[in-house]
């Protein structure tokens, strides 16, 4: 069904509203493999949005170069429902438990990240019971960061990966483990770099990282996975970078310490989410209120945390930005703290934010909304109905579903 309208599809299927564009999450995913390194395995980070279209559309027609990357029998089944092959999915995460590391390893997947030392004997026990083996990457927490970001992955102390430093003394441990055996490094450090220069700076000492566990342990890796750190706007107007020049800087430095990676020893990966499917993705929403409160005006809307990023609540995802549909010949501005319908006073979306001239019933429209948004929300909080889904292809309506909170239905 081709509708003409964001408000033609608010009256069809509800407000609020997520609306996912898939031509864009295809042009990002080709945007973003054109930016890497020849050959480079791009994985899609599921935790972004699991939407099953989203992940097929990033699927299909991307030569094997787009693969799953998952850490949650949920998001097993998302994977799987999208079509991905079980051998192109990458199993991550620090707490596996038994039971998720066996339904993986029984549904076909048979390469994990490994984060400690228990994390890899309890996948080799999966795999054992089922007769086959599992393909580990290490995950290093290296030291020395390369750049700073808002949410920094590595060079603390931290849940996430083996600290580089006793790696070399824990390898005959590791190497001995049955039913697996280490094919290669995994390394993560940053997430939404800055700029490029921060990009290339980051992505720069993980190679140089990854060289010297190489050295220092002896474990040549046939897979290398550089983690992500590539950028994109969240809830505010804005396009999401092209990196004109990282590919030459990657390729460079992949030379220095890994001369045969352009024959496939190692293979090169990087993991996305919110740069694949940031930008294709905006909430629709409707004022449902706005009032004064001791000089200060609210705006509230029929979505809150419990629809757009939960975090938001904590204070680390402000400000959202909302544009107002079909305001052509603009209304004016005003400064408004945009909030949700929940009944805490943690239901803020954004302070201060600038906003049209808000009445009741306006719908607006939040952009940049394909990443961390419904699934990174607080949907089963008061009970309130979770929001409709729908892709679109060149305008066209593909899909709608809705996440079904399952206490609720019982």
């Amino acid at each position: 069904m081709n509708l003409k309208s964001d408000a033609d599809l608010v009256e069809r299927y509800g407000s609020p509203l997520y609306v996912y564009d898939l031509d864009r999450a295809v042009a990002a995913r080709d945007d973003l493999l054109a930016s890497l390194p020849e050959g480079t395995i791009v994985y899609f980070s599921f935790k972004a949005n699991p939407h099953p279209g989203i992940a097929e559309a990033l699927r299909r027609g991307a030569d094997s170069s787009c693969k799953a990357e998952i850490s949650s029998a949920g998001e097993l089944v998302a994977a799987l429902t999208a079509g991905f092959d079980p051998l192109d999915i990458l199993y991550t995460g620090p707490g596996k438990t038994s039971e998720e590391v066996e339904a993986a390893v029984e549904a076909g997947v048979r390469v994990f990240s490994v984060e400690s030392v228990g994390d890899l004997r309890r996948v080799g026990h999966a795999a054992l019971s089922q007769g086959a083996t599992a393909s580990c990457l290490l995950r290093v927490n290296s030291s020395g960061p390369g750049a700073t970001t808002s949410i920094r992955m590595t060079g603390t102390p931290s849940q996430f990966g083996f600290d580089s430093e006793t790696l070399p003394d824990l390898m005959p441990e590791l190497r001995s483990v049955p039913g697996t055996r280490l094919s290669g490094m995994h390394l993560f450090s940053l997430s939404n770099a800055k700029d490029e220069d921060s990009l290339i700076a980051e992505l720069t000492h993980t190679i140089t990282a990854a060289a010297k566990v190489r050295d220092s342990t002896g474990l040549v890796p046939e897979l290398l996975d550089l983690g992500g750190g590539f950028a994109s706007p969240y809830l505010t107007p804005g396009k999401r970078p092209l990196y004109g020049g990282l590919r030459a800087a990657l390729e460079e430095i992949l030379d220095s310490h890994f001369p045969s990676w352009r024959q496939g020893s190692p293979r090169i990966a990087a993991e996305s989410g919110r740069y694949l499917v940031g930008d294709c993705g905006r909430l629709l929403c409707t004022v449902t209120n706005v009032k004064e409160s001791r000089g200060i005006r609210f705006v509230i809307l029929d979505a809150g945390i419990n629809v757009l990023g939960g975090m938001s609540g904590l204070g680390r995802l402000l400000p959202v930005s909302v544009a107002l549909d079909g305001d052509e010949n603009g209304r004016g501005s005003a400064v408004a703290n945009l909030v949700g319908p929940l009944c805490t006073p943690g239901d803020i979306l954004g302070r201060n934010v600038a906003v049209p001239d808000l009445r009741p019933g306006d719908l607006v429209t939040i952009p940049n909304a394909g990443a961390y948004g419904m699934t990174a929300s607080l949907v089963m909080f008061l009970g309130r109905p979770a929001p409709m889904e729908i892709t679109l292809r060149r305008d066209e309506v593909i899909s709608a579903s809705r996440v079904i909170c399952t206490r609720m239905q019982t």
